[in-house]
């Protein structure tokens, strides 16, 4: 099994940056990609940015230009850089990563145990 393991959660002021850390115990076989996705109370999870083995990105329409995720394959690890944070983007934030399946067709997940961003003044 694998777990990923997040931090630098916590609260900033608008217009401020953090940068989130997801952290894997082990290199995962067959990945696909690795990504973010958050939800705030009462709303669906909804996916924020993800990046695959070949490093292409893609990110929700609500953060282009502000976040920016990339990922260090020797440290087993993914990170989000968010800029220009609103308050709009308060939200507990999950790592998540796409694996294939050793057999038949289809992918599995594994998911982090999230982390709180709150942007607030």
């Amino acid at each position: 099994q694998v777990q990923l393991v997040e931090s630098g959660g916590g609260l900033v002021q608008p217009g401020g940056s953090l940068r989130l850390s997801c952290a894997a115990s082990r290199s995962i076989f067959r990945l696909n990609a690795m990504g973010w996705y958050r939800q705030a109370p009462g709303k669906e999870r909804e996916l924020v940015a993800s990046i695959t083995t070949g490093d292409s990105t893609r990110y929700a329409d609500s953060v282009k230009g502000r976040f920016t995720i990339s990922r260090d394959n020797a440290k087993n690890t993914v990170y989000l850089q968010m800029n220009s944070l609103k308050p709009e983007d308060t939200a507990v934030y999950y790592c998540h990563a796409e694996v294939r399946r050793g057999y038949g067709s289809g992918v599995y997940d594994y998911w982090g145990q999230g982390t709180q961003v709150t942007v607030s003044s």
